[in-house]
């Protein structure tokens, strides 16, 4: 666990997130007072450093290139909380190229794919913290199962 310049903002690397959400849904089933603690938890599937927007853009897309094969035929939207880069990543701009970027991928593997904010089959997680990015895909059947992540 690291801290950050953020307030109540930290950082925790784990070696398996499946095992860590099974973890953590387990304590909070016993007790749900735990989840007092965290007011938000998101756990990134596929992590990288930025120093720039232009390298934001392109490692992020190098990582959503490896979540295509799970958005085939699905509803989706990408949803970004940052911290840090104000004024040079605009979340909403950097959603709305994100979920370009995903349906021009799925259509170059000719399957089909929408962007819908009403119950989707998936959520795109990315969460920066400074110059640090993380994001993720969750299902609704996974958003079901972990309510803790509160995606919507």
């Amino acid at each position: 666990m690291s801290t950050t310049e953020y307030f109540n903002v930290l950082l925790l690397t784990v070696p398996d997130v499946g095992e860590f959400l099974q973890e953590l849904e387990d304590h909070t089933s016993r007790d749900m007072t735990l989840l007092n603690a965290a007011s938000k938890i998101i756990p990134a599937q596929e992590s990288f450093d930025f120093q720039s927007p232009q390298e934001f853009e392109d490692k992020a897309c190098k990582a959503l290139d490896e979540l295509i094969p799970r958005l085939k035929g699905c509803s989706f939207y990408v949803r970004m909380h940052r911290r840090g880069f104000k004024g040079r990543l605009v979340s909403p701009e950097e959603e709305r190229f994100l979920d370009g970027y995903i349906l021009s991928r799925l259509e170059e593997a000719r399957s089909s794919g929408r962007v819908t904010f009403d119950d989707p089959d998936a959520i795109v997680t990315v969460e920066t913290v400074g110059q640090r990015a993380g994001l993720a895909c969750w299902s609704r059947e996974e958003r079901q199962r972990y309510p803790f992540l509160n995606l919507g």
